[in-house]
């Protein structure tokens, strides 16, 4: 009996000091739980979460006190636990980086894509479809008779040349089945070439065929160009006056008129010119595309107008 009341006192210290053991590591494996479930929810948001691979050992009947098999089972769970937490943070950091990398690819074929939208925008054909700003005359539908608008010469016929004539055929005649479309698209795509005689003929051709069609005032102001970058400065005034005096609204009167400044200028007649740039500002004004009056104001200072 004595030697049982001498056992009592270290038998529950000992079951004292196991159960202090145990608590610290059991809050360190909620806190570890707790961890866990939340990196899981983040890396797997619709899936379940993954269950700690855990299982109770089996307690040897001569391996020591019954308090040591409890806390054996609950360190190896916080050292599964640790081991756990760590896999799935790397997991977390790597798609984390992958998905930085993802962001920058995207903006850099963001920025390709606007680039390129940019550089096609930029050499966009200027006279391939008429824009949607309609220029009013301030004045008149008739205009004033500036330049005597006899039709403009008839095209020489392009030198035959087997270098140019290769030039020629390498630009592509449409077919879209759209006769007075087709006609003027392919003079357009002759004058981009810079075959300016080979464009005057299938302009002047469409002007005199179409007349009523909605590209003649785009038509007409194209020939004049063509023959205005050909040198032909006289032929080149008729032209852009012509297609003033027929279609004074049209979208390309008004470039029409400022080129046909210039063009008398360098054809040593700027007081006709500045007669022109008058015309211009007394119907036009301030309504013609910024172009023109830019182009406008420069050749009043070239012809020497006053007033």
């Amino acid at each position: 009996m004595r030697l049982v009341l001498l056992f009592a006192p270290l038998t529950l210290g000992l079951s004292a000091s196991a159960f202090a053991q145990s608590a610290p590591i059991n809050l360190r494996v909620d806190k570890l739980e707790k961890e866990m479930h939340a990196v899981q929810r983040k890396v797997f948001p619709n899936g379940a979460p993954v269950e700690p691979e855990i299982a109770p050992q089996a307690q040897n009947a001569g391996s020591g006190s019954a308090a040591s098999a409890p806390l054996a089972d609950v360190t190896q769970r916080v050292d599964l636990l640790e081991a756990q937490v760590k896999t799935l943070t790397g997991q977390v950091e790597q798609d984390s980086i992958r998905l930085r990398h993802l962001d920058d690819a995207g903006r850099a074929l963001d920025a390709r894509i606007k680039a390129l939208e940019a550089a096609q925008a930029s050499a966009a054909p200027k006279d391939t479809a008429p824009s949607t700003t309609t220029v009013t005359p301030a004045t008149a539908t008739k205009p004033s008779k500036i330049v005597k608008t006899t039709p403009a010469a008839t095209p020489a016929k392009p030198v035959k040349d087997s270098k140019r004539e290769a030039l020629v055929a390498a630009v592509a005649i449409p077919d879209t089945g759209d006769a007075a479309e087709d006609s003027y698209t392919y003079g357009y795509r002759l004058f981009s070439a810079k075959l300016y005689p080979e464009a005057e003929v299938k302009l002047l051709e469409f002007v005199t065929k179409y007349p009523k069609s909605k590209r003649f005032t785009f038509a007409q102001n194209l020939l004049g160009r063509a023959y205005f970058e050909e040198g032909k400065y006289a032929n080149a005034a008729k032209a852009f006056v012509e297609n003033y005096t027929k279609m004074p609204k049209g979208e390309r009167a008004p470039e029409s008129l400022s080129w046909a400044g210039v063009a008398l200028t360098k054809d040593g007649l700027p007081t006709k010119a500045c007669r022109v740039y008058q015309e211009f500002a007394d119907v036009y004004g301030t309504k013609a595309p910024r172009e023109a009056q830019d182009r406008v104001a420069k050749g009043r200072v070239d012809a020497k107008c006053t007033g």
